[in-house]
């Protein structure tokens, strides 16, 4: 929505409001705004020209923010809002853009005001689910982290320090970016990130038998808690309990792509062909810029109803993600019938597996089933009857590129 308003010179220095209209369904309200400002700087001190201020409020009138003419876009939301304005549920109705016309030239001047509205619906967002802050050995805090994952487009992160929930009580609130509270539950037989609640630990993260271990997990699932099992096959720190229950989703995905991390993902397949539903998840390990790790490499892409902290945690564990190298890596979404990727579907053999890919490089799609592993194209493909389908995607060299989660199926009808 554009609208063009004309402040006039017998307006300055006072304050008044514009009216447009907010339509239903909407998350989010963004507004920028242009004019013409003959001189810019320190020249407008010296020779005053136009300054025309901005803020919002909503269909009841309520004020949401004010910024002075400090921001040419300011937004309001129902998941984030800009520094200095509300965050609040989106209503429909007839809103106002609070106008202040601190100084306007004898003519007058031009507003040009820019309406974007986000509205509800699945969206695509990108996520590095293993960052370290200076909480535990990383080199950052949460500001920084965000605006180094911003920067990189990432729509989230998960900073699971270790053994350590103290800044999931104060985690910043960051326009356009989302914080999934997580811990790395760091133990000397493997590591696990225990996701969606601030503290998963009724009192201390110790545990040094399968039983203790077991108590602890269950007491976080008892609270909310999602947890991953980290880098299992890790060279140095791999998955040593002898217990495959004990994790909700698996971290096939650690850092740079390496051996460890093929062979992690070769013991996920394994798992699937035992019948286990097991959704994935990938993570820098990121600590410090003097680690190989970098932030977004990989990510964790998920189909999310919103950009809240539970909404993304459950498209990630109903599995309606994959992972990949990076953020400009390819877009993967699968479809059996109705069935979404990480859904179960009944086996129909006049149904096909609808497998779209998109990337503008040159790679090799690989349909990897329990019955094995098979070169396809995009499309729909012909299954025989599987315990499950999933895709990889490599380069012309073989090395990984992204990794779906799977379609599970039933009996055939």
């Amino acid at each position: 929505m554009v609208l063009k308003h004309t402040v006039t010179k017998d307006k300055e220095g006072t304050y008044y409001a514009v009216d447009f209209e907010v339509p239903e369904n909407v998350i989010k309200v963004t507004v920028a705004y242009d004019y013409l400002r003959p001189t810019k700087g320190f020249m407008s001190d010296l020779k005053p020209t136009n300054c025309i201020d901005i803020g919002l409020s909503d269909e009841k009138g309520r004020f949401l923010g004010w910024s002075g003419s400090a921001h040419s876009k300011i937004s309001v939301g129902q998941y984030s809002s800009t520094n200095g304005y509300k965050r609040q549920k989106i209503n429909a109705g007839t809103w106002q853009i609070l106008v202040g016309a601190y100084h306007v030239v004898p003519e007058g001047v031009e507003v040009t005001y820019t309406i974007d509205f986000e509205y509800e619906g699945e969206k695509l967002l990108f996520g590095d689910l293993h960052i370290h802050s200076d909480a535990s050995d990383g080199k950052y805090d949460a500001f920084e982290i965000a605006k180094m994952a911003k920067e990189k487009g990432l729509d989230f992160v998960g900073l699971a320090n270790h053994n350590n929930y103290a800044l999931n009580y104060n985690l910043p609130q960051v326009d356009d970016f989302t914080f999934v509270p997580a811990v790395e539950w760091t133990h000397y037989k493997g590591h696990m990130n225990f996701f969606g609640v601030a503290a998963p630990f009724e009192n201390s993260f110790i545990a040094n038998t399968k039983e203790e271990m077991n108590t602890l997990i269950n007491n976080a699932r008892s609270m909310g808690a999602v947890i991953s099992v980290n880098h299992p096959k890790d060279h140095f720190c791999p998955y040593l309990w002898e217990d495959d229950d004990a994790f909700d989703m698996m971290e096939i995905w650690n850092g740079p792509m390496r051996p460890s991390n093929i062979d992690g993902l070769a013991y996920w397949t394994e798992l699937l062909n035992k019948g286990k539903q097991i959704p994935i998840v990938g993570g820098s390990d990121y600590h410090s810029p003097k680690g190989f790790s970098k932030i977004g490499n990989p990510v964790t892409a998920v189909y999310s109803s919103s950009p809240s902290a539970e909404d993304i945690l459950d498209g990630i564990k109903k599995g309606k993600a994959y992972v990949a190298y990076g953020k400009d890596g390819p877009v993967i979404n699968l479809y059996y019938g109705d069935t979404p990727m990480g859904g179960t579907a009944v086996y129909d053999k006049n149904t096909s597996l609808d497998v779209s890919v998109k990337y503008d490089k040159p790679c090799n799609i690989t349909l990897v089933t329990s019955t094995g592993e098979n070169l396809i194209s995009r499309g729909s493909i012909k299954l025989t009857k599987v315990k499950f389908a999933y895709i990889k995607i490599t380069n012309k060299m073989g090395r990984i590129l992204a990794v779906s989660n799977p379609i599970y199926f039933k009996e055939e009808k």
